[in-house]
């Protein structure tokens, strides 16, 4: 079934001037202009491609990648605004931009200004826009995570207590300042941890290794650091949390968690103010 506001594997159905036209199953064929068509291209080849309508209404395919799909939340760009219809915003899609109407903004957007927006397909019209009283797409299915499960979050909103976040483009999630390993910038995508799924169907969540994933990553990023530099590094479990949390991205106690790890494997060898590769 065609998916319009996301990607599609679509096989050429035949070559035009113009570019080719795809087939989207039941008689429909969907134009993919040519500087958007792969090289040495033809007939019966499968692209994957991402599906909007034109100002026209037409179907078109694209191999633009855009800064968001329907059923996803992102910080997009006001370009213009309309005085009619509403503003319209830069999803990285260069033949049209994407419309957030009047009646879905929170508050008034201005040209220029930066809004977290939820993108979905509008039944009347069937183009997809955009609106950013995101809160109405969250929390609409419970929430079904398991304790310490791996997330990808959103960061939408500095509070008191912490961050807010979106939760696989799903639900409304908490990273409490407690819980943080270095500060958030708004508008970041990054993964966390459950830490508990609250009764109202909200998150809460952490950025600090629960289950032992975080660990086995940070090593994998510091053999490729080793690797990278010739097999020693000066970053050790003696070194300050603020240069390991630059560097590495994590706290100290998880950077002692992946370097443990590691020597048990027998990957490296410690040294004083050292990592070095293992020699076998």
């Amino acid at each position: 079934m065609l998916k319009i506001g996301q990607y599609n594997r679509l096989a050429i159905n035949r070559m035009a001037e113009v570019g080719a036209y795809l087939d989207a199953g039941d008689g429909v064929e969907i134009l993919i202009p040519s500087k958007y068509l792969p090289e040495d291209s033809a007939e019966g080849d499968i692209l994957n491609v991402f599906v909007y309508t034109d100002t026209e209404d037409r179907l078109i395919a694209t191999t633009e990648i855009p800064l968001i799909q329907v059923g996803q939340f992102a910080f997009l760009h006001v370009k213009d605004i309309n005085p009619r219809v509403g503003a319209f915003l830069d999803w990285g899609i260069t033949a049209k931009d994407l419309l957030c109407p009047f009646n879905e903004q929170r508050s008034r957007m201005n040209i220029g200004g930066i809004y977290c927006v939820y993108a979905y397909l509008d039944d009347v019209t069937g183009r997809v826009v955009a609106s950013s009283k995101i809160e109405k797409y969250l929390g609409n299915v419970y929430p079904s995570y398991q304790i310490h499960e791996q997330v990808n979050v959103l960061v939408i909103k500095r509070t008191d207590i912490g961050y807010q976040v979106v939760v696989n483009n799903l639900h409304l999630g908490m990273i409490y300042f407690d819980e943080l390993i270095n500060e958030l910038e708004i508008g970041a995508t990054l993964t966390a941890f459950v830490k508990k799924v609250r009764s109202d169907g909200k998150l809460d969540l952490t950025m600090k290794d629960t289950n032992g994933k975080r660990a086995h990553n940070i090593a994998d990023d510091i053999l490729d650091m080793l690797k990278s530099k010739g097999g020693t590094i000066y970053i050790t479990d003696k070194s300050s949390p603020d240069e390991i949390g630059l560097v590495f991205g994590c706290s100290k106690k998880d950077f002692k968690k992946a370097v443990g790890l590691l020597y048990k494997q027998h990957q490296i060898e410690l040294v004083p103010g050292e990592i070095r590769l293992f020699k076998k």
